[in-house]
């Protein structure tokens, strides 16, 4: 875990995709991996659909249906913040206000899924047999494409092995300059 108190930014690495690309199967293979070099992992994650963390008949649900605009629900294993948007507002959160709410006393990086159009630097994850456009040669916040066809990406962009998930991890870290345990350079 990180014990530097001192206000610094965070690491910021975006991993972005068409829907159905493996974002989060890449996530969930990969963040056992930084968690074992050391690192802490502060994840923000966009939705592009009505979701909730709560469920019906839970004091917590109850309350935020009551009229409670934000609810922070607290125990010894783990604490969520719930917070509404204003009636009526259905704008997505800026990151930047996002990024914002992350500890940075329990955070190493931040990776964000999602967010696609954000300049922050990005891996893309691309699979050609989804008939997608790459992003890559759009965006040129793009620093890696992870595919399971390398040949697909234009030449000059560097190239992940999508399956290669420890590569992928190496990777993160020399772009980001992290050193496990903590950001010690």
């Amino acid at each position: 875990m990180n014990t530097d108190t001192r206000e610094r930014p965070i690491p910021l690495l975006g991993l972005a995709a068409w829907s159905g690309a493996g974002k989060t199967t890449l996530l969930t293979r990969l963040l056992p991996l930084l968690r074992a070099r050391g690192l802490e992992v502060a994840m923000i994650k966009h939705a592009h659909h009505h979701f909730d963390v709560d469920k019906p008949g839970k004091d917590s649900y109850e309350l935020r249906q009551a009229g409670a605009g934000q609810v922070l629900v607290a125990s010894s294993r783990r604490f969520a913040l719930m917070v509404e948007n204003p009636s009526g507002e259905e704008t997505d959160p800026a990151l930047p206000e996002l990024i914002d709410r992350i500890d940075p006393r329990r955070a190493d990086l931040i990776l964000v899924e999602g967010f696609k159009r954000e300049p922050i630097p990005k891996i893309e994850i691309h699979r050609p047999v989804l008939g997608k456009p790459l992003l890559c040669t759009g965006d040129p916040h793009i620093v890696a494409v992870a595919t399971d066809r390398p040949d697909a990406v234009p030449g000059g962009m560097r190239t992940l092995p999508l399956d290669n998930v420890s590569l992928i991890a190496d990777f993160i870290g020399e772009y980001l300059g992290l050193r496990g345990p903590g950001r010690e350079t």
